[in-house]
C-alpha cells in the first residue's frame, strides 16, 4: 500500500459506521488526487447470485447526474430518426450501421438504446455489444417504443446497475466537486431504486452493508437506512 493511501486510511475509523452526512464529508477530505474524482457507492447484498430470480438489474435516475456526459447511440427505424435526433442522440443507427459494427467492431458510444423492432436486427452485433455491456435490454430501460424518453432520461442522469458475482453493486453517483447536498440526493435515489428491486425470494437482510469512496480514496462504511 502506498504512503498516500496509508495516510488517507488513517483518517477513517474502520470500527465506525458513519452517517451519510459524515461519510460524504470524509469522502471529500480523503480525495487528494489532482483530478475531480468520482464518488462511488458499493453495496453488499443478501442475495444468492446462483439463482436467476435473485439477479439484480435495474436503473435509477440520479437527479444531478454522474458528472460524466454519456454518448448515446439510438438504433431505430427511419420513422423514429427525427425523434431520436431531437432528443439528443449522438449517433443514429439503422440496419446498415449494425452490420458495420458487426464487421469492424468499432464502437463510438457509451450507451445504446433501441426500439423493439430493431432488436432482432441487432442480433448480428450481439457478440460485439454484449461483452462490453452495450447491448440494449428492456431490464435496463434501453429498449422501448418511446425512443425520445429513453434518450432524454439517459442525458439527465439515468444509470443502469447490476450485481456482480459476489452479490455486490457498484455505482458512481457523482464527482467530489458536486458538494454534499447533491451527492446525498443522488445517493438516496440510488438506494431507493435498489430497495424497490429486492427479489421476493431473497431471505434475510437484503442490504447488508454500504460503503462510499472516491475513485482512489479509502472505503468508508455508511449506515443502512
Amino acid at each position: 500500500m502506498s504512503k498516500r493511501m496509508t495516510d488517507l486510511k488513517s483518517k477513517v475509523d474502520n470500527t465506525k459506521i458513519y452517517t451519510i452526512a459524515e461519510a460524504m464529508e470524509l469522502v471529500k477530505a480523503t480525495s487528494t488526487v489532482k483530478f475531480d474524482a468520482s464518488v462511488e457507492v458499493h453495496v453488499r447484498l443478501g442475495i444468492d447470485t446462483k439463482k436467476t430470480d435473485q439477479q439484480i438489474r435495474a436503473t435509477a435516475v440520479l437527479p444531478h447526474g454522474t458528472g460524466k456526459t454519456k454518448t448515446v447511440a439510438a438504433f431505430v427505424g427511419a420513422h423514429d430518426e427525427a425523434d431520436a435526433k431531437t432528443a439528443g442522440a449522438d449517433f443514429i443507427y439503422g440496419e446498415d450501421d449494425i452490420k458495420k459494427i458487426a464487421q469492424t467492431g468499432k464502437i463510438e458510444f457509451d450507451v445504446a438504446v433501441a426500439t423493439p423492432e430493431m432488436m432482432p436486427k441487432l442480433a448480428v452485433a450481439a457478440k460485439i455489444l454484449g461483452p462490453k455491456g452495450l447491448m440494449p435490454n428492456p431490464k435496463s430501460g434501453t429498449v422501448d417504443k418511446n425512443v425520445a424518453k429513453m434518450i432524454e432520461e439517459l442525458k439527465k442522469g439515468k444509470v443502469a446497475f447490476k450485481n456482480d458475482d459476489g452479490a455486490n453493486v457498484h455505482q458512481a453517483i457523482g464527482k467530489v466537486s458536486f458538494g454534499t447536498e447533491k451527492l446525498t440526493e443522488n445517493f438516496s435515489a440510488l438506494m431507493d431504486a435498489l430497495k424497490k428491486v429486492k427479489p421476493s425470494s431473497a431471505k434475510g437482510t437484503y442490504i447488508q452493508a454500504v460503503y462510499l469512496s472516491s475513485s482512489m480514496g479509502p472505503s468508508i462504511q455508511v449506515e443502512v437506512v
